[in-house]
């Protein structure tokens, strides 16, 4: 694993160890000295992750924190505050400033090893997920690009896995107003519940009696459903070993008891916001490929995914010597539906269409919109006979009740054109397939239209 970190440290001595340790382990290390420098390197080039010190001339880390997460360019960047301050207080404000860990001065080689390869694990993650839902600018969706900082916009599901019920009392009343909590004891009982409910946060108490907690969090990385969702680990003191191997297996986040109820809550609630950042930016890349291989506006497959799909079907039957079957049907006299009632009439037609396509085809049989009032269905392992009823069945299917305008109430009486190509072992392309077919429409069509031709290889 490499990554480019940027050490800011107004001290030479702090930023020279720092960079002889990251060095050490292969890391591409920039540095600055002071907090407009390293606003002005991330501007300018791409930084991975940040090490950033709290006390400096001009602007202090935590202006610079804020500055680097209300910038969208630079929101996403990881920022670990380095720093002699070890109050609470600072390093809530730290947190509400939207830094992402705290390393205390001096600091611990394992602890800054572990946390900043935790680190860079999550910005890989999100740089992919945000490099291919760059689409989402196109639909309007760009607050997906950006994590969203201050308050949760409504309370986190959160899951408690601590054996003590005064322990739990206290983190409850402290969580309170930001998360609803479930509180379970049993570590075995956890594991199923998070499997079953869409939890944000797993908070795992390292006191669990006779249960190695590190079993707990290696089992939720393991699991699909779970695997994904982040681990806060409460440890005692002198558990920092056991922290260490727990950050190893995914863990996010911990903290050492005696808690203080604030730093309890920033963490909480910078989880959760990772969670939920990272889920929108997930779902943005399932939008964005449905997008790209669906028709909006039918919500069948488009020609784009038709082009890609026959070809790899047609070159599978040409393989195993197996038939298939391609038809294309066209809307008669559409462009008289768009005259009387209009184009939003004509998309209800269009809908209307692809849902009695639908209905009329296989299941194992591809439906498209191959552009305007065309469609194309993909029939797989299909004689010319078998296609043959399947189409006179969606011909029928289209004639046999007229079409709904839903902005007039009015019915439309629509017919469809079929036209049929069967490739058997012929040995030839989609394109010629797609032509033949096309042809026969085109016979269709002239020869009075709401009809089938076929035409066989």
């Amino acid at each position: 694993m490499t990554a480019r970190i940027l050490v800011v440290d107004d001290i030479p001595a702090n930023v020279k160890l720092l960079e002889a340790r990251l060095l050490a382990e292969y890391f591409e290390v920039l540095t600055a000295e002071d907090g407009m420098t390293a606003l002005s390197i991330c501007d300018q080039t791409q930084v991975d992750l940040i090490l950033l010190d709290i006390m400096m001339p001009g602007i202090d880390g935590f202006e610079v924190c804020e500055r680097l997460k209300q910038n969208p360019r630079t929101a996403h960047i990881p920022v670990v505050m380095v720093t002699a301050l070890d109050q609470p207080a600072d390093r809530v404000r730290g947190l509400k400033a939207g830094a992402d860990d705290f390393l205390t001065k001096p600091v611990n080689d394992l602890q800054l090893m572990t946390r900043v390869k935790s680190l860079v694990r999550f910005k890989a993650l999100s740089d992919e997920l945000r490099l291919r839902a760059e689409t989402a600018r196109d639909l309007g969706l760009e607050g997906l690009l950006a994590p969203h900082q201050g308050h949760l916009d409504e309370p986190g599901l959160v899951l408690l896995v601590e054996g003590r019920a005064n322990a739990q009392d206290r983190m409850a009343r402290a969580l309170k107003g930001i998360a609803d909590i479930t509180a379970i004891g049993d570590p075995q009982a956890a594991l199923f519940e998070a499997a079953e409910k869409p939890y944000e946060l797993v908070i795992v108490s390292s006191a669990l009696e006779d249960y190695d907690p590190l079993r707990l969090c290696s089992q939720l990385r393991s699991l699909e459903r779970t695997r994904f969702i982040p681990m806060l680990m409460v440890a005692e003191q002198g558990e920092e070993d056991l922290v260490i191997r727990a950050l190893d297996l995914g863990v996010n986040d911990y903290l050492l008891r005696p808690l203080d109820p604030n730093e309890l809550v920033a963490r909480s609630v910078t989880q959760i916001r990772r969670m939920r950042y990272t889920g929108q930016l997930r779902s943005s890349l399932t939008q964005s490929v449905e997008f790209a291989v669906t028709d909006s506006l039918t919500g069948l497959n488009n020609r784009r995914y038709l082009d890609t799909h026959l070809t790899a079907l047609v070159e599978r039957s040409n393989r195993r010597g197996r038939p298939l079957s391609v038809l294309i049907t066209d809307i008669d006299h559409f462009k008289a539906i768009n005259d009387v009632h209009g184009h939003e009439g004509g998309d209800d037609v269009l809908r209307e269409f692809s849902r009695r396509v639908r209905g009329a085809v296989r299941g194992a049989d591809l439906a498209c919109r191959y552009g305007g009032e065309e469609f194309v269905v993909v029939m797989p392992d299909t004689t010319p006979e078998v296609a043959s009823q399947v189409a006179e069945r969606l011909r029928n299917a289209i004639a046999s009740a007229p079409f709904k305008v839903s902005a007039t109430g009015a019915m439309a009486p629509v017919t469809t054109s079929v036209g049929i190509a069967t490739l058997e072992k012929s040995g030839e392309g989609a394109d010629s397939l797609l032509r033949r077919a096309d042809q026969a429409l085109y016979q269709a069509k002239n020869a009075g239209r709401n009809r089938v031709v076929g035409v066989a290889a």
